[in-house]
């Protein structure tokens, strides 16, 4: 990189520094002096002011001369000028100086090569002589330079080194800094590779198995915006903005709130596919994706069709590109992986993106991508941590552990207990301790650490057991393991367990159990599980006070699920926990492009009420109410009447 180019990065320019008589060279023509005198007065107020084109050659060489000055707005102030000739060494530099002698406050470089002058006797040298006659050469400076901040000078030539001091910590940088909820950065933080499932298949496959002959000829090819999340297909039709912007609403503690929303067009398009949607006919979907092909919920709606008719392929390519529209529309502050941009999902508008993420994020781990789909379970978590209106707590455990993730699992609980009681959730309990035995099992750990992590799995496994004994036998039954008499015939095991829990309990744990029950079917997993049940029963049958503790909570708690978590077991689709329901959620009709949404949803916009027609049918009338109706009169009046009820006026 050329040295013009190093001073365009650092934000100074020939001709645009800041002009003072104190430090005019000695050598300068009179004219030129009076003529920087007079722009030194003008410019007095602000000295920040361009020079002119004339005065180039003088403030460039003032420019070299004045080392005290600072730029503080420029955010590579740490970087040391490279084009000066002069600068003054750090105390710590000169302390370690051979033979301990310290340079004085004249001497501004450190002179390795003998025989050389002295550089302060070449400037004065060349500044005797007139200034359009010096020809300077540019020579490669061989002396450690110091910054104030203790950082050394990087050569104009050496750009690497010169990428590496700007990522020291000590330095500035053109990252995001997480100003708010930094104790949740750790763990809801998302990395951009681990987002492309292609990255995840490489390392399994290799790139030759997974790309195969995907290049596409050039002739046919359309070009699309690079995205992170997806990768633009040319079989897709030409994107087109469909209507959909993010703006950005506050930004507090270090945390931007953002929203999408839909201009008119978009909004004509969302009345038309609801009222495709009461039609129950896929084929007008069909027909309005055909016109806009890349509308969210039709999007959305569609893919469900598909993936019940067992087009998964189809399927998946419409959520890929409803996930593509999502992204395009994208505000330049929004990131996907700071875990600071918030969406509320009371409106509308956002509820489609966190459905869209959801939908991919299912067909990733069914593809064999649990590394990807654990990034985009923790990029719907950040969108909204508080309330998790997904529920992701319920899922993001499993997908740890199909990951082997083990560590992060352990920080996400460490982090979140207490404030988030993530004991209490029966997914947490038992795949916490499920985390600590698959750690003391690995072979390069030192066996007393196995040891101690072996400990600490059966205590966490023994106390998940007490907590909910009900998940042992549909864990069991799943698994096609027949338990030992003593345990099924056993009260607290037994089927007297599993008719005493809650509604809200057995939700849980028939999610859990459904959904992970291949994780427990691992030989040495059952052995760990048999030795845990065993030693519960102990304690059961000896009286520990822990046991009659946790019944009392049981009957306290889990008295109601929340909506969220009605929500999440729509969506799992796990027959088991889908049958829990309570009746107030399988008696309400539930839509795939929205289901069950919240009861204090943000509005934007409204659907406008479509008026009934009166029509006179014989002596009969008729009340009807579509968006376009054709009716024909009697016989005596042959007329064709169309009534068009969005702008409320008939046409004859």
């Amino acid at each position: 990189m050329s040295t013009r180019a190093l001073r365009r990065l650092r934000g100074k320019q020939r001709g645009q520094e800041a002009l003072d008589l104190g430090d005019l060279a000695v050598g300068d023509s009179p004219e030129e002096q009076a003529e920087a005198e007079a722009e030194a007065e003008e410019d007095q107020p602000d000295t920040a002011n361009v020079s002119p084109p004339s005065n180039r050659k003088g403030s460039s060489r003032k420019a070299k001369k004045n080392k005290a000055q600072k730029n503080f707005s420029n955010i590579y102030e740490l970087i040391c000028d490279a084009d000066n000739e002069t600068e003054k060494n750090s105390p710590d530099e000169d302390a370690e100086k051979p033979g301990g002698n310290k340079t004085n406050g004249t001497e501004k470089n450190d002179n390795r090569e003998t025989g050389k002058p002295d550089q302060k006797e070449k400037e004065a040298s060349s500044k005797s002589l007139p200034t359009d006659r010096v020809k300077k050469k540019k020579k490669k400076k061989k002396t450690k330079v110091t910054s104030e901040s203790g950082q050394e000078a990087i050569p104009d030539d050496n750009i690497d080194l010169l990428l590496e001091n700007l990522e020291q910590p000590n330095g500035l940088s053109l990252q995001n800094v997480d100003c708010g909820g930094s104790d949740r950065r750790s763990v809801l933080h998302v990395e951009h590779r681990n987002l492309n499932a292609e990255t995840e298949l490489k390392r399994y496959f290799g790139a030759r198995a997974v790309l195969g002959d995907q290049r596409p000829r050039q002739r046919n090819r359309q070009f699309h915006r690079t995205t992170w999340m997806t990768s633009p297909k040319d079989s897709w039709p030409r994107f087109s903005r469909p209507g959909i912007s993010m703006t950005l609403l506050q930004t507090k503690d270090g945390v931007h709130y953002f929203t999408f929303e839909h201009n008119r067009d978009y909004q004509q398009i969302q009345f038309k596919f609801l009222d495709a949607v009461e039609s129950m006919d896929p084929n007008n979907i069909v027909a309005l994706l055909q016109l806009n092909p890349y509308h969210i919920d039709s999007l959305l709606q569609l893919s469900d069709v598909c993936r019940i008719q067992e087009d998964q392929e189809m399927a998946q390519d419409l959520i890929e590109r409803a996930l593509y529209s999502f992204e395009c529309a994208f505000h330049p502050l929004f990131s996907l992986t700071s875990g600071t941009s918030r969406l509320d999902y009371l409106r509308p508008e956002n509820r489609a993106f966190y459905l869209t993420l959801y939908k991919h994020m299912m067909f990733l781990e069914k593809r064999g991508c649990p590394r990807t789909a654990l990034e985009y379970c923790k990029l719907i978590l950040s969108l909204d941590p508080d309330s998790d209106p997904l529920c992701m707590l319920l899922l993001i455990d499993f997908l740890t552990l199909r990951s082997r993730e083990y560590q992060s699992l352990l920080q996400l609980y460490q982090d979140w207990e207490e404030h988030r009681n993530l004991s209490q959730l029966p997914n947490f309990s038992f795949s916490t301790a499920l985390c600590y035995f698959h750690l003391s099992q690995q072979e390069d750990m030192d066996p007393e650490e196995s040891e101690k992590l072996r400990r600490k799995a059966d205590q966490l496994l023994q106390d998940a057991l007490i907590m909910f004994p009900g998940v042992l036998m549909p864990l069991l039954d799943l698994c096609t393991v027949q338990p030992d008499s003593t345990v099924s015939s056993h009260a607290f095991f037994g089927p007297k367990s599993q008719i005493g829990q809650l509604p809200a309990l057995a939700e849980l744990i028939t999610l859990y159990v459904g959904r992970t029950y291949n994780l427990w079917r691992e030989a040495a997993v059952m052995l760990w599980l048999e030795d845990s049940v065993k030693e519960v029963l102990r304690r059961v049958d000896a009286k520990d006070p822990i046991v009659e503790d946790c019944q009392n909570k049981r009957k306290q708690r889990y008295q109601s699920a929340p909506r969220n978590i009605h929500r999440h077991v729509l969506l799992s689709e796990i027959k088991g926990a889908t049958s829990s329901l309570p009746l107030e959620v399988t008696t309400q009709p539930v839509m795939s492009f929205d289901p069950l949404p919240p009861l204090d949803s943000v509005i934007s916009y409204t659907r406008p009420q479509r008026k009934p027609i009166a029509c006179m049918w014989g002596h009969h009338v008729i009340n009807v109410c579509r968006p376009y109706i054709q009716i024909k009169l009697s016989s005596q009046s042959l007329s064709l009447i169309h009534y068009e009820l969005t702008d409320s006026k008939a046409v004859n």
